[in-house]
């Protein structure tokens, strides 16, 4: 056979233009390859980092410090004004949009006014009985908007100012009036001068305290309406109190009516129990460490705040002791000055106040947060009074007999590190505990925003779902990559990655709906299972390995892996049956109740163990599949090699084969737990969803995503609550971003470490 040399050299003529433009072709593709890989990795760099910037965009405004100017006219600010009105402030506040003023003085004159300007919009006068005058205040809520007013002849007279909103010509205007809630009429509490006064309630009954020369007198009020006239009747019912071991400088009545609180002339602080026979005086205590000069309930009226000259500030609420008895207990002191208190104003719809000392120095405090958010020098020497307005956005501020107005930025007083990750006292509670609580029924709620029982319940989902998932999914990898036959493998390993697509509310919806209740019904047989099975299967392995070879020779070699499907689901039935049986016998017939009484554990239907196993399920085939293919991309030269010079099977997965496939392995492991850290819909559905710190298995758990997916609907855009969601979303994000860099830290020494093998 000839070669035809000029078609040889045609063909091998790299020159042609073909060949440059099949060149050209190869080097586009090749470019462009490279560019839309480098390309689709730097976006996918891009889009994680824009993540991580917008939670950090919402996040960042928790730890702005809070701000206070003057409000400005004409771009200067505005000059003081002087407070309208004769005499002495006994009460200054403002309405919801802090437009309009009012102040009540010791004249008997209620006047609303602009708080820009002063100009007066309305005055009139309390309508006190001739040769009578104004001898104490008192307040009952800031919410209630209902104050009174203790007069010469031992009557007592109650007021709330309200505010109406009408909307002529496009335009709001407010407009102010005052209400009798009992009547215009004084009630007759004392036969002496009011010097102290109280008074709380509710729709159904109000309660009124007065201390006089004589003593402490208690008002007991309560409403009859007429039917026919709608007319509402006022019944007073007096009687004396005994008589106090500390001077009275000023009186606090709690909403229950129940307790009464007393600040003494020196340092000072009396409980007494109104409900107790007698009313006894329960409890006297030094409150501070100099005179009180502040003495005022929080919003909600279960705490009270104590300030002295010495510029101390702190918390108090009732809690029981250990012999089940009522005690007021200081909770915790606040950062001030070292100057005298001179002013405190509550915040109406927060846990936070404000103070003012003889230096002029304003600051704003949090409770819950234990957070001082502003310290600021408002006015030059002493101001005596200050008031906040209702949303804490405005305050006013008196000094000399003039008025000051100024401007409030403090969106987020509630954060703190001790708030987010530390234990806090919270009221009603009887001691400090770690709480996620972001909503109640009521404006007097506490918020509670401890993201520690959300960390701690993802790290316990996560814990019992690795916990099932890792030496199942590890194990059925090994056996599947390195000793199943190539035909079996074929079929088992798709089977197992197609469990992946399973939607996971899907499992969510099985776990809660029936395995939650299958498990509580059969507690035991579930433990027995956990126990038979692994006995079956040795068991049958042994009595398999000793059967005669013709019998096993009747099954294809490696096929006889497959007996064990019902080896298992015998197994499966026969420990179901049998745990009546033991139950009755180990546990007197009820495993539940055995736990709860013998062990002190409680049982929650959706628990860790539930979601262990569903959310365990989703897991194991993203680990298997990684592990499965790290195994059996393990260099077959390297098994040959080891196997040849005299290692047996176990020994060369051992010592060969599973330190070269470790990286993978690690790799699976941690992505693995990343997916279950990063689990919503099944510990959604699967956990009672309840933000607990309890490491018990029959306990449930919310985990940060559950907690994400069930609270970011109802949250207000831009609140504390809604930042806070966004935080636990970036703390989510940094862990996952931790354990990933972890797991490549560790992933690429042990690539280093066994890939000369």
């Amino acid at each position: 056979m000839s070669i035809d040399n000029t078609s040889l050299a045609t063909e091998l003529d790299f020159d042609t233009p073909a060949a440059k433009r099949l060149r050209k072709f190869r080097a586009f593709k090749d470019k462009s390859a490279s560019v839309g890989i480098a390309f689709g990795g730097i976006s996918v760099i891009v889009a994680i980092l824009l993540i991580f910037f917008y939670l950090l965009y919402e996040v960042a405004p928790l730890f702005h410090s809070a701000e206070i100017k003057q409000w400005q006219a004409n771009g200067q600010a505005a000059a003081p004004y002087e407070a309208p009105g004769r005499g002495k402030t006994l009460y200054l506040t403002m309405e919801e949009q802090a437009e309009i003023g009012l102040r009540v003085t010791d004249q008997g004159e209620i006047i609303f006014f602009d708080t820009r300007t002063g100009d007066i919009l309305q005055q009139q006068n309390i309508p006190v009985p001739a040769g009578t005058e104004i001898t104490s205040f008192a307040l009952a809520s800031d919410a209630s908007r209902i104050f009174a007013v203790g007069l010469s002849d031992g009557k007592v007279l109650a007021m709330k100012h309200s505010y109406k909103s009408t909307y002529p010509d496009g335009k709001r205007v407010i407009t102010p009036f005052l209400e009798f809630p009992f009547g215009e009429e004084p009630l007759s509490v004392a036969n002496s001068a009011v010097t102290e006064l109280a008074l709380n309630g509710d729709e159904e009954a109000w309660r009124i305290i007065a201390s006089t020369e004589q003593g402490l007198a208690l008002a007991n009020l309560s409403f009859d309406e007429n039917f026919i006239t709608g007319e509402v009747e006022t019944t007073v019912d007096t009687e004396a109190l005994p008589k106090l071991r500390v001077p009275v400088s000023k009186l606090l009545l709690m909403p229950d009516r129940r307790w009464l609180l007393i600040a003494g002339n020196d340092n000072k602080l009396a409980v007494m129990d109104l409900a107790a026979d007698g009313s006894e005086t329960t409890q006297i205590l030094d409150a501070s460490t100099g005179n009180i000069t502040g003495f005022s309930l929080l919003l909600g009226g279960n705490s009270l705040m104590v300030a002295d000259d010495n510029g101390g500030i702190s918390q108090w609420f009732l809690i029981r002791d250990d012999k089940n008895i009522w005690r007021l207990k200081k909770i915790r002191s606040f950062e001030g000055g070292t100057t005298a208190i001179n002013g405190m104003s509550m915040e109406h719809r927060r846990k936070g106040f404000a103070t003012i000392d003889t230096n002029g120095s304003l600051r704003l405090y949090n409770s819950t947060a234990n957070r001082n958010v502003l310290t600021e020098q408002v006015v030059t020497g002493t101001a005596s009074t200050i008031a906040l307005s209702p949303r804490s956005n405005a305050l006013l501020v008196e000094q000399d007999n003039k008025l000051s107005f100024w401007l409030i930025d403090n969106e987020h007083p509630e954060v703190s590190w001790d708030a987010l990750w530390g234990e806090v006292w919270y009221e009603g509670y009887q001691e400090p505990d770690y709480t996620w609580q972001s909503s109640a029924s009521t404006n007097d709620f506490e918020p509670k925003y401890s993201l520690m029982p959300l960390a701690f319940g993802t790290l316990k989902a996560a814990f019992y779902a690795m916990l099932l998932a890792t030496p199942l999914a590890i194990c059925g990898a090994i056996y599947t990559a390195y000793f199943m036959v190539p035909a079996l493998r074929r079929k088992v390993k798709p089977f197992i990655e197609l469990m992946e697509a399973l939607p996971t509310v899907i499992l969510g919806f099985l776990a809660g709906l029936w395995l939650a209740p299958f498990m509580e019904t059969n507690l035991t047989g579930i433990f027995v299972c956990l126990l038979m099975i692994p006995a079956a299967i040795l068991i049958f392995a042994f009595a398999w390995a000793s059967m005669p070879k013709h019998i096993r020779y009747l099954i294809p070699e490696g096929w006889d892996t497959a007996m064990l499907i019902p080896v298992i689901i015998l197994a499966t039935f026969f420990g179901l049956w049998i745990a009546d049986g033991v139950e009755q016998v180990l546990f007197a017939g009820d495993m539940r109740e055995w736990i709860t009484t013998e062990l002190g554990i409680n049982y929650d239907q959706r628990n860790a163990l539930v979601v262990g196993i569903a959310m365990g399920f989703a897991v194991i085939p993203t680990i298997f599949s990684i592990t499965e293919d790290a195994i059996f991309a393990v260099p077959k030269h390297l098994s040959y090699g080891s196997l040849a010079l005299g290692a047996t099977p176990w020994q060369t997965l051992v010592r060969v084969v599973m330190p070269t496939a470790s990286p993978g392995i690690f790799s699976a492991v941690m992505i693995g737990m990343g997916r279950a850290v990063g689990e919503t819909m099944i510990v959604l559905m699967a956990t009672g969803n309840t933000p607990i710190m309890d490491i018990n298995i029959f306990e449930g758990m919310r985990t940060l995503a559950a907690n994400i997916a069930v609270e970011m609907p109802e949250s207000e855009v831009g609140s504390t609550h809604f930042r806070i969601l966004f935080l636990a979303a970036f703390v989510l994000f940094l862990f996952t971003f931790m354990v990933n860099t972890l797991a490549e830290t560790i992933r690429q020494h042990l690539r280093k470490k066994y890939g000369s093998l």
